[in-house]
């Protein structure tokens, strides 16, 4: 595997990490060659990053029908490492690479029982308004826990 371009020393990325959701690979996520399909990881990263927005209090406001703001994905990539087969554990790492105005870089890291990193991942999300479908932007709360998912004083 050659060089990923938004990871720029891989052990010092991979130690950024402090939330991840643990997965287990479904027999119906497997191809006919007895490996984890192509597309599968994309919807791991989803699952991930709903529990890491869970965590830091977003989607509980998100999903309220008489809120006014919406996350989207603006765009996402997966970098395959090694191969995965039925019935592995994977931890799906999540952070906030950079945090915009209204848009969030999110990266993902997938980490075998074994520690081995076996994909990565990058993605754009944005804060918009339900009704313009225009960028919100996020408030200095939301950018602190962005930036520090794990910091108890600022947790919710």
């Amino acid at each position: 595997m050659g060089r990923i371009n938004y990871i720029e020393d891989m052990d010092k990325w991979a130690e950024g990490f402090q939330f991840y959701h643990r997965v287990k690979v479904r027999f119906s996520e497997t191809d006919m060659f007895g490996h984890l399909n192509n597309t599968v990881p994309f919807t791991y990263f989803e699952l991930a990053r709903i529990e890491f927005f869970k965590h830091i209090g977003f989607m509980q406001d998100w999903v309220k029908p008489a809120n006014e703001t919406i996350p989207i994905v603006a765009d996402l990539q997966c970098d395959f490492l090694k191969q995965v087969y039925f019935d592995e554990n994977i931890d799906i790492f999540v952070k906030a690479n950079k945090v915009g105005t209204s848009s969030v870089d999110i990266h993902y890291m997938g980490r075998t029982g074994k520690g081995e990193i076996c994909f990565t991942g990058r993605g754009t999300m944005v804060q918009i308004s339900k009704k313009t479908g225009k960028g919100v932007p996020w408030t200095d709360e939301m950018k602190s826990l962005l930036a520090n998912p794990e910091n108890p004083a600022i947790i919710k």
